[in-house]
């Protein structure tokens, strides 16, 4: 009697695997080690980026904030510290969205903290 060794659902793992391969370029999307190799690597990527965005996003913040903070003379820990002293409850993401988009709102912050 022949040895079973569970050919669905080793097929499965491997229609799952090809199925995340789909759209890469190559022998990446139907090869079946490359594309284990290919979808390995990206979810390492994946995992990694989700947290690298995160960073991403706060840098670009603070570089719109400072930006529209020297527009009205005040360097961005100057004006950070002076959002947190006067208690205003604004996040970097709202602050840096009012500088580049709404510069009189972004404005009138400065004024009532000066």
């Amino acid at each position: 009697m022949p040895r079973a060794k569970n050919r669905v659902a080793s097929r499965a793992r491997r229609k799952k695997i090809m199925k995340q391969a789909k759209g890469f370029f190559g022998r990446r999307k139907n090869v079946w080690t490359v594309a284990k190799n290919a979808v390995e690597k990206a979810m390492v990527y994946a995992y990694r980026d989700r947290k690298q965005k995160k960073r991403n996003f706060r840098a670009l913040w603070i570089m719109r904030i400072n930006a529209g903070a020297r527009l009205h003379g005040m360097s961005y820990s100057q004006f950070m510290g002076k959002v947190k002293a006067n208690n205003i409850e604004l996040n970097r993401k709202v602050l840096a969205d009012l500088a580049m988009n709404h510069s009189e709102a972004f404005a009138a912050i400065v004024n009532k903290i000066k």
